[in-house]
């Protein structure tokens, strides 16, 4: 009679679909989210929304380790070095996968080897910024500019490549124009200095700019994507302003140690995207100027080996390095 009993609360749970969640490799051990920023910025806010969502989602707790650091290089080499239990994720993001392999002449980890993707879930798109002295309200306006003061038209970044130093870089390579980077440590200096004028423009994620953005104490000329920000319709992309199949941004997913079973993999990826289609999670992305961007673990597979050689491409024709 109990085994009985058993066998049917076992197929129940399984015809509910949380029998992949239970039984994958982990159980219902809490899971480990190692986030390799610091506490309190969008990408860890963003983390902590998915991660209390997914809770709910999979009936195992979550929590945030932050271990932020040597350009993510601390939290993957932690990742990398850890057991695949099951109980850990990590935020896996255009710095960790595209730009670092090529940026370092050695890594404490294989971006290729020590982590399986989970899927993606957010993209961060990039604008064109520029500051209020620069006399520029359009892509040509600020080229016609840009071209006759070369002195003037340097650029700030968060950091010697970054998305949005990168970011540049491509712009210079499809534009021609003499630019002079100045890199720093993080994306609020850089703006704080953009709107003091001492940097001209920057190719900037939008969410490090929403309130300039809106207060108007920066001007925005243009989003590198193919089409427009949802809820900032009127800026027009670079695209449209001539400069054609101009496209970056920066982007984050979830990955966990290589060797975590299928079912785990699978049991997260729903979940995952069961937070992403939430109301309160789509209300916060969309408030910080982020694009929910939900996919499976192999198409994650694929957008980063095309990121991979793309960003590579450019990091090695400039000889842009961080030794």
């Amino acid at each position: 009679m109990r085994k009985r009993l058993f066998l049917k609360a076992l197929l129940a749970l399984a015809s509910s679909g949380g029998a992949a969640a239970c039984l994958a490799q982990g159980g219902d051990r809490s899971v480990e989210w190692v986030h390799p920023f610091p506490v309190g910025g969008g990408s860890d806010v963003i983390a902590r929304k998915l991660a209390e969502s997914m809770s709910a989602q999979m009936g195992r707790g979550f929590f945030v380790s932050n271990r932020p650091g040597g350009a993510t290089n601390i939290a993957a080499a932690y990742v990398a070095n850890a057991k695949a239990q099951g109980n850990m994720v990590f935020t896996g993001d255009f710095t960790t996968l595209a730009a670092n392999p090529h940026l370092f002449a050695s890594l404490p980890y294989d971006s290729a080897k020590d982590f399986a993707p989970a899927g993606l879930y957010a993209r961060y798109p990039i604008l064109l910024v520029v500051s209020s002295e620069v006399p520029a309200n359009n892509l040509a306006e600020f080229l016609r500019w840009a071209e006759s003061h070369p002195d003037s038209a340097n650029f700030a970044s968060s950091g010697v490549g970054s998305a949005q130093h990168l970011a540049a870089e491509l712009f210079r390579e499809r534009t021609g124009l003499k630019m002079t980077h100045v890199a720093y440590r993080g994306g609020a200096p850089a703006v704080t200095d953009l709107m003091a004028g001492a940097v001209s423009f920057a190719l900037m994620d939008a969410s490090t700019v929403v309130p300039q953005m809106k207060s108007g104490r920066l001007k925005v000329l243009g989003v590198a994507s193919p089409r427009r920000m949802q809820n900032f319709p009127d800026i027009p992309t670079l695209d449209e302003q001539g400069l054609a199949g101009f496209e970056a941004f920066a982007w984050q997913g979830m990955l966990v140690p290589a060797g975590t079973s299928g079912a785990t993999v699978e049991a997260l990826n729903r979940a995952l995207g069961a937070a992403l289609a939430s109301q309160p999670v789509k209300n916060f992305f969309a408030s910080i100027a982020v694009e929910p961007w939900f996919s499976s673990p192999g198409e994650m597979a694929s957008f980063v080996a095309r990121e991979n050689e793309r960003w590579g491409k450019i990091i090695r024709e400039r000889g842009i390095t961080l030794q």
